[in-house]
């Protein structure tokens, strides 16, 4: 049944999956995140606080909650796929992949120096099956902004007098 407790629960749910497969990724298998790795992470931030409003809220805002979720992970889609994007080619690497970025105060600078660099974001680190882990991840934020979108309509629909 739809229900904005169920839907709430899935987003919730598939965002802290998403969140621990890149936290085990980087920290049990050793995978170095890429800055654009990096931000592939925040739209599961933001719609996991989503999720979690929509689980709590009454009335019509769990729709509301849900859409916004659908589109966090419509920008983590976009973003998954540049990063694709630059892995085969298509687009160029950003200047934070390669180093580029200006630091803004002498830590960051002396970070910059004598920290060890991240990996290139054009490098594939691990793939299955010919995919990358930002392939997969744009097959899964894509999925779930479908599936987030059409809940939110549907319980929009719902949720009318």
């Amino acid at each position: 049944m739809l229900t904005p407790r169920a839907v709430g629960g899935v987003i919730v749910a598939a965002s802290v999956a998403a969140l621990a497969a890149a936290f085990l990724a980087q920290y049990l298998a050793g995978l170095d995140p890429c800055p654009l790795c990096v931000y592939q992470r925040y739209p599961y931030g933001a719609t996991l606080a989503l999720g979690a409003l929509a689980l709590a809220a009454p009335g019509r805002w769990p729709a509301l909650f849900v859409g916004l979720a659908g589109a966090a992970f419509a920008a983590g889609a976009g973003t998954a796929l540049w990063h694709v994007g630059v892995q085969v080619g298509w687009f160029e690497e950003l200047a934070v992949c390669v180093g580029g970025e200006v630091p803004q105060t002498l830590d960051d600078m002396r970070a910059q120096l004598l920290g060890p660099a991240p990996p290139p974001c054009g490098e594939v680190a691990w793939s299955l099956f010919g995919v990358s882990i930002p392939g997969y991840n744009l097959m899964y934020s894509a999925a779930l902004a479908a599936l987030s979108l059409g809940a939110a309509a549907a319980l929009a629909r719902k949720a009318q007098p």
